[in-house]
């Protein structure tokens, strides 16, 4: 069963484990002394916990962007483009997020960035009540 869903769904997942392993990476001078400077400081430290910390915002709302891709993909009826539309602007804005959090420490941008992702999610699930109720 194809559902073109699936490829923004498997896009944010491509992310999710990007980020694990950009968080080895980070933590590999603490962890096994690999990449540590002489002084045995970490090089990344100041990146280690924004990378954590994005990495754990990947199991949030996310988490009601894959319940709405199931109960699509699951329904087996002919959603409209809107929804993959919506997929494609919540995955394009936790990429967007993704490097504002972790490169920077502007939390307007941060903030103004993840409603994109709040709105893109709340209208998938907006157009799923409307169909319901409306069809």
């Amino acid at each position: 069963m194809y559902s073109p869903l699936l490829l923004p769904m498997f896009a944010h997942i491509t992310l999710t484990a990007f980020l694990y392993v950009a968080l080895t990476v980070v933590r590999a001078p603490n962890v096994w002394g690999v990449g540590a400077r002489v002084d045995g400081s970490n090089p990344f430290g100041a990146l280690e916990s924004k990378v954590s910390a994005n990495l754990s915002n990947q199991f949030e709302w996310p988490l009601f962007f894959y319940a709405i891709c199931v109960l699509l993909i699951s329904s087996g009826v002919n959603y409209h483009s809107a929804y993959l539309w919506l997929a494609w602007v919540f995955v394009g804005g936790r990429l967007v997020h993704s490097g504002v959090q972790v490169f920077t420490s502007n939390i307007r941008l941060r903030g103004a960035v993840f409603t994109i992702n709040f709105l893109a999610v709340l209208g998938m699930w907006g157009l799923l009540v409307s169909d319901y109720l409306f069809s």
